[in-house]
Formats: structure tokens, C-alpha cells, sequence
């Protein structure tokens, strides 16, 4: 719906019958759905959208307008007014600043890691969108187009232009599907791996790809009801994590440098790199240390490219042959020390499966290469060449974290780290009632929003995740959830969320996320800012960094009591977003309630009548 137009229009618009109200709605909602989405005039797949989705009957403006907003914003019943950013900071990655990494060391990858600001210097202003920003395409358009306005940066379609990874056609980046290692595409070569690893059963359902670069290959696995947490530095190819995003692909900043990946132990049913440029056998394999640390015992590692097959490739690689072949040895020596099984070696792609426990490898490890710390202390703690010990089996034939489960009977089946007690306080029994209850809270968000299913949001964040029972009962192929982990949660539920089919990130939510700005459609907020209520950190802040990360006209879902809420809806009002209020479901004596949110559509170069000069 528009939001043009002063606080007394707005007022006087809410004053109109019922049935104008269903009909703007409806019209608004067809007409800017169609004016702003991907291609522009003549797109047909917002139509679509449209035709699929209830009009949402409330004051807020879920879908995208005609036109450009004025700059202008009510905020009569705000105490706090927030103006926007310079035009400068439209992609603002506060912890993977370009400026601030470059005074670290790169040894070890150590400046393309995680440095944040203190407080003195965080912006304290609104990230502006990029001028002619459109909403993205749905899924599973976006997978192949992104519109040229989201994401304006041409250096990659250069770069990469005979490797088939993206193309600039007039107003849109177009994906083909290719990559370095895959030039018949991202189908053929994701079919030769499932020749050997059992996606198609549903049970391999977690993946990991270790600098994915536009994450191509994350972006096909969806057709195997695969779900991959895509990582790659923010460097010289510009935007790449950014239009991974874009395209509706899980991925974050990230390399692998001095300090822990933020995942659990025992994680992923598939890590994999493809031409990564991840040295593996450097550092005492400290690197394949990392990947084995957050393997699921049973699962595989696939690694394409140099030095694999380098008999027969070494001279257009344009290496010594000596070189590629201690290379490799190191690889392979490593990966035995680390019990992995040699599955397969085809071309220059080779597939190692991680054993289900340790009895078949145990004299291959001496005691002084085992990690001794706390395995899942891993916020900023540092890497070290050490191997994640296996957790005890009573015999050979037992696998480590019980057997496999396919997706997607994982997803609300007991997971193995409850059933097996190594979460303590949440038995069988609550995590069932967990289950029961976010069925419930999902269906009474969408008598709110409810549009909230319907595929016009693809990138969603659950900010304080728990036993991950939000993105469970909103599942849907349509969608994928990033389940956020506080590092100052109570419990350390996050190897649950895997478990279940889903993924997720530790994070403190004092610090900025490590993604691009206006990445996620819809952000679930429960209980966040109660959970840091203690001043360990602004609320303001929080909010900026959830405005700067949700997309113009996305939405947000706080589920919070009630006077924690007041205050998160007096700062909102000053951000130029639209809220409204609702009971919890379970009557108004309740002191939780749940308050919806949707941020307005304004651009670069707009400035609010009441901002300084």
C-alpha cells in the first residue's frame, strides 16, 4: 500500500468503511507489487504473488508502492528521531568494513575477518537504500535474476565472464547456473555428487560451502531440498555474498582465518569447496581441522578444483607438478588423520566420508593433536590445529549422535542431542510442547500478516532462535530461515536446530550481523530484548542493525512483555516504520504481546523535512 501523504491523511484514510479499506488494499497491493518488483512494467510474476495472497486488512504496508516515498515520516508519538546515513553508507558492513580491515594483519586471512567498531564510532543514522531499489523477484525467479538497482556493480560479470557465473543484461544481473568448476552448470555437476551422496533421500540435509562466491551452487541444491549456509569474504569480487542474498540463497561474510567458525560441533551433513582458494594443508591442516570440527560424523567433504586430478591438469594450471603433488598428499594424509574415508575421485572433484565413530581409526591419533577446550565455546575463540575428539560409542557399529533421519521426518522428530540428554532442561517432552506451541504462534501471525506465506518473503531471521520451532512451523519450500543463536542465551540449542534439518549462526546481537545491508525479508524477534535488557548493549542499536539488515517494506514479528515492547515501539515510530499492536493469542491478560512492524520505502537522496542540514 502507498504510503505518501501527511499523519492527518493516514488518520483520515483509517476512518474509511471497511470495504474501501478491502479495496485500496487489494489495488495497492496489485499496482505496486507490479510497478517495483525485478523487471519493472510488463513483469508478471508480482501479478502472480498477488493473485496467490490475501490482502492484509491492517495499518501497515507489507507490500510495495508506486512511486517514491516523500522523506517525510510521522513521528508525533515518538520521543526519538533517527535520520538516514549518508548516501555513502547504502552497503555499510559495520564488522567487515573495507577501511577498518585493512589495518589488521593478513596473515591468516585475519583482516577479512570480523572487526567491529567500538561504540564511539557506530552509526547512530539510517542506511539508505540504493536509488531505484525494487523488490526482489520470488523465488524461484530470483535464483536466476536480481534487479541491477539492488546490488549496481558490474566487476564480477568481467571477472567471471567465461566462467558463466553472472551476466549484466539491462536492468537485471542474470545467473546462469555455471561456475569455475561446473561449466555444464550447477544441475550436472550437483548430480555427479548425488551419484555418490544421498541427497535425493532427504538424507543428507544440512550443507556448508566454504567460499561460495554468488553461491550457485547453494542456490541448485534447493531442487534437492538441500539447504546450504553459503560464506565468503568480502573482497576484491565485489558483492558477492550481497547478490547470493539477493538471489534468496543462504550466505553470510565469512572466511575461514584465525578464529572458530560460528557453528556447532557436529553440524552439517556436507561441507564443500569448490576452487575456494582455502589452503588445506596449511597451518598442520588446521583448516580441515575447522571442517571436521562441524561435520556430522557420516557426513561427506567435497573438494573441487587444484590440486585434485593434478596429474592430469597440472600444466593448465599453470603449477609445478611438484608442487600439486605434495599438495595433495598433505590433503590426503590429513584426512586420515581426521578418519575420514576416501569415497570417490572423478575429474578434479574428490568426496570424503567422515566415519560414524572412532573405533575403526583409533591408533591413527595420538593424544596431543586432540582439542581439549569446550568444543562449543567457538564466539571469537581461535583456531587451532587440534582434532575435535568423537564423543564415546558403546561399539563399532554405533554412530556417533544416533542414526540419520531423512528430511523432512527429521524436522519435528526428537533430535538425538535431547533424547540423549546433552541439553539439559529440555526433555522429550518439552521440545514436543516447544513444537506445539510455535504451531501456534505461527498461525496467529498469519491472521496479522497474511501475505506471510505466500512467497513474498524468501529471507527470513529468527533472532533468538531456541529449539528452532518458529522455522519449523513456517517451513516451506517458498522460504528459509536463518536461526540466530545469542551467545547469551541461556541454553546452546543450535546443534538441535541442525539436527532438525535446519541452519543456523551464533551471534551477539551487540554487535553488527555479517551480511550486506537489506538482506532478509522478515525478522522474527522473540524475547530479544528482554534477553538483553541487562544495558549490556542499546536497545537502539539493535534496532538500527535490524533496520540496516531487513529490506524497504520488510517486515518484522517482536513477541516480547508488554512494557519492553512500548519501548521498542516509541524508538520504531522514529524510524520511519509503520507498527501495530496485538494480544497474545491466548487472551489480553496476558503480559506478552506481539507487536508487527513494516519498514517504509525511501531511497538515497531523500531527506526527512525535519532532518538537520
Amino acid at each position: 500500500m502507498a504510503t505518501k501523504g501527511n499523519s492527518g491523511d493516514r488518520k483520515s484514510r483509517s476512518q474509511l468503511s471497511l470495504i474501501i479499506v478491502i479495496g485500496l488494499c487489494c489495488f495497492f497491493y496489485i499496482l505496486g507489487a507490479w510497478q517495483r518488483s525485478g523487471f519493472g512494467k510488463g513483469d508478471t510474476i508480482a501479478l502472480e504473488v498477488s493473485k496467490n495472497a490475501e490482502c492484509v486488512l491492517n495499518n501497515l504496508n507489507y507490500e510495495t508502492h508506486s512511486g517514491g516515498d516523500d522523506g517525510k515520516f510521522d513521528d508525533s508519538e515518538s520521543t526519538v528521531r533517527i535520520y538516514p546515513c549518508e548516501d555513502r553508507f547504502i552497503d555499510y558492513t559495520p564488522c567487515q568494513d573495507q577501511m577498518r580491515a585493512m589495518t589488521f594483519p593478513r596473515e591468516n586471512m585475519n583482516y577479512r575477518e570480523r572487526h567491529c567498531p567500538p561504540q564511539e564510532e557506530k552509526l547512530h543514522c539510517l542506511i539508505p537504500a540504493p536509488k531505484g531499489y525494487a523488490t526482489p523477484f520470488s523465488w524461484p525467479k530470483s535464483r536466476d535474476y536480481v534487479p541491477y538497482a539492488n546490488a549496481p556493480y558490474k566487476s564480477l560479470t568481467v571477472e567471471k565472464a567465461i566462467q558463466n557465473w553472472i551476466q549484466y543484461e539491462g536492468n537485471v544481473f542474470r545467473f546462469p547456473g555455471g561456475g569455475t568448476q561446473f561449466p555444464y552448470g550447477a544441475d550436472a555437476y550437483i548430480n555427479e555428487l548425488a551419484s555418490v551422496i544421498p541427497m535425493d533421500s532427504g538424507m543428507v540435509r544440512t550443507a556448508l560451502d566454504t567460499g561460495c562466491g554468488v553461491a550457485s551452487w547453494g542456490a541448485y541444491l534447493f531442487k534437492k531440498n538441500v539447504v546450504a549456509m553459503s560464506f565468503a569474504p568480502r573482497d576484491s569480487h565485489e558483492a558477492q555474498v550481497q547478490f547470493a542474498l539477493e538471489r534468496g540463497v543462504p550466505a553470510v561474510i565469512g572466511v575461514l582465518g584465525t578464529v572458530k567458525l560460528p557453528y556447532p560441533s557436529r553440524s552439517f551433513d556436507m561441507a564443500h569447496c569448490s576452487r575456494c582458494l582455502i589452503p588445506w594443508g596449511a597451518n598442520d591442516g588446521m583448516y580441515m581441522m575447522e571442517v571436521d570440527r562441524v561435520l556430522r560424523p557420516g557426513g561427506y567433504w567435497v573438494l573441487s578444483g587444484p590440486p585434485i586430478s593434478w596429474k592430469t591438469n597440472f600444466k593448465g594450471w599453470n603449477r609445478p607438478i611438484k608442487e600439486l603433488e605434495a599438495e595433495q598428499n598433505k590433503i590426503e594424509d590429513i584426512a586420515k588423520s581426521l578418519c575420514w574415508e576416501k569415497k570417490h575421485e572423478k575429474g578434479e572433484t574428490a568426496i570424503w566420508q567422515k566415519r560414524i565413530n572412532d573405533h575403526s581409526c583409533r591408533e591413527r591419533v595420538t593424544q596431543s593433536t586432540m582439542c581439549s577446550k569446550n568444543e562449543e565455546n567457538v564466539w571469537y575463540e581461535k583456531m587451532e590445529a587440534c582434532i575435535t575428539p568423537y564423543p564415546e560409542t558403546s561399539g563399532p557399529d554405533e554412530a556417533v549422535g544416533g542414526a540419520w533421519k531423512p528430511f523432512p521426518e527429521r524436522l519435528n522428530a526428537v533430535p538425538f542431542r535431547i533424547s540423549g540428554g546433552s541439553v539439559p532442561g529440555v526433555s522429550e517432552e518439552a521440545y514436543l510442547e516447544d513444537n506445539r506451541l510455535w504451531k501456534k504462534h505461527v498461525n496467529a501471525y498469519k491472521r496479522v500478516n497474511k501475505i506471510l506465506d505466500s512467497g513474498r518473503y524468501r529471507n527470513i531471521m529468527d533472532m533468538n532462535a531456541g529449539l528452532g520451532g518458529f522455522a519449523a512451523a513456517i517451513d516451506s519450500p517458498k522460504l528459509w530461515v536463518m536461526n540466530v543463536m545469542p551467545t547469551i542465551a541461556e541454553k546452546d540449542t543450535l546443534g538441535v536446530i541442525y539436527e532438525r534439518g535446519l541452519i543456523g549462526i551464533y551471534h551477539d546481537w551487540c554487535e553488527a550481523f555479517s551480511t550486506y545491508p537489506r538482506t532478509y525479508d522478515l525478522i522474527h524477534a522473540n524475547g530479544v530484548f528482554s534477553l538483553y535488557n541487562d544495558n549490556r548493549c542499546d536497545t537502539v542499536d539493535i534496532l538500527l542493525e535490524m533496520d540496516r539488515i531487513l529490506r524497504p517494506e520488510g517486515a518484522v514479528i517482536f513477541r516480547d512483555q508488554a512494557d519492553v515492547l512500548n519501548k521498542v515501539n516509541t524508538i520504531v515510530k522514529g524510524m520511519r516504520w509503520n507498527t501495530k499492536w496485538v494480544d497474545h493469542e491466548d487472551g489480553p491478560l496476558l503480559s506478552e504481546k506481539i507487536l508487527f512492524a513494516v519498514k517504509q520505502y525511501w531511497v538515497a537522496g531523500e531527506k526527512s523535512t525535519e532532518s538537520p542540514q
